[in-house]
C-alpha cells in the first residue's frame, strides 16, 4: 500500500498566515511609496494634509521615518498572522482528528464508533454521513452475521445425514481397500507355510511381499483415519475444542506450541465455527510451510471485538509473492470476509510470521436470535 509522509495542517495555516501577513505589509508599503509620490508632486495636497493633521507631512513621509514604521508593522503582522494561523490550524487539526480516529475505527472493524457534532460546516456534515456509513456497515455486518448462524444451524441439521452417509462411504472404502488387503496378507501367509521348508527362496518373496500389503493397508488406514478428523467444534466449546487442538499437536510435534485462549461462550456459532477453521488452517500452513520452533496462540475480546492471534519464529515469507495468494489464505480471508472482520499478515523473509484476525462482536445480532427462539 502506497503511503505518503503528511504535512501538519496546522503548520499550514501558520504558513498561510505568516504570508497573508507580508502580504499585507508589502502592500501597506506600496501604499505608502505611491502615497509619498503623490505628495511629493502636489505642493496644494501636501499643504492641505499637513494643516488638516497637523504635522509636517514632508518630513513625516521621508525614509528616514517611514523605515522604522513599516518594520513596526511587518513585525506586528507577522505576529499576528504566526497566532492567528496556529490557533485556527488547531482547531482544525482537532477536528479533522476526530475524523480521522473514526475511519481509523472503521478500518480496524470497530463499527460503534461514532463522530461527535463537528458543526453545521463542510466538516460537520462529512461526520454526519461518516456516522451514516458506519451505520450501514454495521446493519450489514450484522446481517452477514446472521447468516453465517443460520448457515450453521442448517449445518446442525443435515450432520445426521452426513455422519450416515460417511459411515456408508467408510464402509465400502474398508471393504474394497483394507478387507481385501489383509485377505490377501492372510492367503500369502498361509502359503507361506507350506513354503518355507520346500522353498526357502520363494518363502522369502513371499514375506517381502507381505510386507509391501501391509504397509499399503496401513496407509490406506492412515488416509481413512484423515477423513475422521473432526473439523468443526462437535458441541464443544470454543477454547475447550482449541485446547485439544493444541495439546494433540503439542504431543504429536516436537515443536514448542504456547496458548493464551481466553472464555468466549458468548460468540454466536457461526464465528466460533469459523474461527475454529481459521485456526486450523493456520497452523496446517504453519507446520507445512514455516518450519517453526515455536508457535504462539492468543484468543481475546477487545473493544467490541474478539481477536485471533497466530505468531511463529519460521522462514516467513514476502507478503507480496505469490504465496500471499496461496489457496489456504484466500479460505482464511473470505471466512473473515464473511463475518465483516478484518485479516492481517505480518511477515518477512526470515522474520516468522504473525496472523491477526478481528472479528466484530454484534450484540444486536445475539438479541434478535434471542427473540426468535
Amino acid at each position: 500500500m502506497r503511503r505518503q509522509r503528511l504535512a501538519s495542517i496546522q503548520w499550514q495555516y501558520v504558513r498561510y498566515g505568516l504570508l497573508l501577513a507580508v502580504g499585507a505589509v508589502t502592500a501597506s508599503f506600496v501604499s505608502c511609496y505611491l502615497l509619498y509620490v503623490l505628495v511629493a508632486r502636489n505642493p496644494a495636497v501636501t499643504s492641505w494634509l499637513s494643516a488638516y493633521l497637523d504635522i509636517d507631512v514632508p518630513a513625516f513621509l521621508e525614509w528616514k521615518t517611514l523605515i522604522p514604521f513599516l518594520l513596526l508593522s511587518i513585525l506586528t503582522a507577522g505576529l499576528f498572522g504566526l497566532i492567528a494561523g496556529y490557533v485556527f490550524g488547531n482547531l482544525m487539526k482537532k477536528r479533522l482528528h476526530v475524523l480521522w480516529e473514526a475511519a481509523m475505527n472503521l478500518g480496524r472493524g470497530i463499527l460503534s464508533s461514532r463522530v461527535p457534532e463537528l458543526g453545521v460546516d463542510e466538516i460537520g456534515e462529512l461526520g454526519w454521513q461518516l456516522n451514516r456509513l458506519a451505520a450501514q456497515w454495521e446493519e450489514q455486518v450484522a446481517s452477514l452475521q446472521r447468516l453465517s448462524n443460520h448457515n450453521a444451524a442448517l449445518a446442525e441439521q443435515l450432520q445426521h445425514t452426513a455422519v450416515t452417509e460417511e459411515r456408508q462411504r467408510l464402509a465400502r472404502e474398508l471393504h474394497d481397500a483394507v478387507s481385501q488387503q489383509l485377505f490377501a496378507i492372510a492367503m500369502t501367509t498361509a502359503a507361506m507355510k507350506r513354503l518355507v521348508e520346500k522353498n526357502p527362496q520363494r518363502a522369502a518373496q513371499q514375506i517381502e511381499l507381505v510386507e509391501e500389503m501391509a504397509a499399503a493397508a496401513q496407509a490406506e488406514m492412515r488416509a481413512l483415519l484423515l477423513h475422521l478428523r473432526p473439523a468443526t467444534l462437535q458441541n464443544k466449546a470454543l477454547k475447550d475444542a482449541i485446547e485439544d487442538l493444541l495439546d494433540e499437536l503439542t504431543r504429536k510435534n516436537s515443536m514448542e506450541i504456547t496458548w493464551e485462549i481466553e472464555d468466549t461462550s458468548n460468540l454466536p456459532s457461526g464465528i466460533e465455527d469459523h474461527l475454529f477453521r481459521i485456526l486450523q488452517e493456520s497452523l496446517s500452513n504453519t507446520l507445512r510451510h514455516a518450519r517453526a520452533n515455536q508457535i504462539a496462540v492468543k484468543l481475546f475480546t477487545l473493544k467490541g471485538q474478539v481477536r485471533l492471534r497466530i505468531v511463529d519464529d519460521g522462514v516467513g515469507f514476502d507478503p507480496e509473492g505469490e504465496k500471499f495468494t496461496s489457496y489456504g489464505l484466500r479460505s482464511m480471508r473470505e471466512r473473515v470476509a464473511e463475518l465483516g472482520g478484518s485479516f492481517d499478515i505480518y511477515s518477512a523473509i526470515g522474520k516468522g510470521t504473525q496472523i491477526e484476525v478481528r472479528i466484530p462482536i454484534m450484540l444486536q445480532t445475539e438479541r434478535e436470535e434471542g427473540e426468535r427462539t
